[in-house]
């Protein structure tokens, strides 16, 4: 399973990006480069990473940081995996 590659779909549908999240890479900027992805559409990220994923994020869990990157969100989603 590519993470990364999943999570780039995720990215995509969520914000409506019409397949421009496709050529993010890892290193890509999100939270404040992205203004698609505002306070709503993390929450809505966050719910379509839960629902595809199977994991649970807790409020505690998460924070800008893990928005920073596609890499940190990668690492993120894998640390939840694991």
């Amino acid at each position: 399973m590519d993470i990364e590659r999943e999570l780039l779909g995720l990215i995509d549908e969520v914000l409506s990006l019409g397949g421009r999240a496709m050529a993010f890479e890892r290193d890509t900027p999100l939270l404040g480069a992205v203004p698609e992805l505002d306070s709503m559409a993390v929450v809505g990220l966050i719910n379509m990473m839960e629902e595809h994923f199977g994991f649970i994020v807790e409020d505690d869990e998460i924070d800008g940081s893990a928005f920073a990157t596609v890499g940190t969100l990668t690492e993120f989603v894998q640390g939840k995996l694991a």
